[in-house]
């Protein structure tokens, strides 16, 4: 059974070229900018034992490259969801379409209970 060990919350754009991939990268990368784990110098733990869930809330899920998503991230074995959530925002002088996404990454150990 695994254990949540930590959960962190990001957001991200793309102001421009309306990608939901690149708006969901930023937001996965705001989320663990804001992290930093000792538990595995502290414990021997191998970062391989750690699982990632990541998931993206964006108006368009199925526009996000979840598995270029995945190979991103730095450590654990990851596995990236994309939802419907976030923002898409239009400029009325333009028409184009400012893309917001949302992040939540979490990590999670086996039991280390006794």
């Amino acid at each position: 059974m695994d254990q949540r060990f930590i959960i962190e919350m990001g957001m991200g754009n793309d102001q421009y070229g309306q990608d939901y991939t690149k708006a969901a990268a930023r937001a996965i990368e705001d989320a663990i900018r804001h992290s930093a784990i000792p538990l595995f110098e502290a414990t021997g733990l191998s970062h391989d034992q750690m699982r990632v869930q990541v998931t993206v809330g964006v108006q368009a899920p199925e526009q996000v490259d979840c598995d270029a998503l995945a190979e991103k991230l730095p450590r654990g074995r990851a596995e990236v969801t994309a939802v419907f959530g976030g923002l898409n925002v239009e400029n009325p002088d333009t028409g184009k379409v400012l893309v917001i996404a949302s992040a939540a990454v979490e990590a999670f150990l086996p039991y280390q209970g006794g």
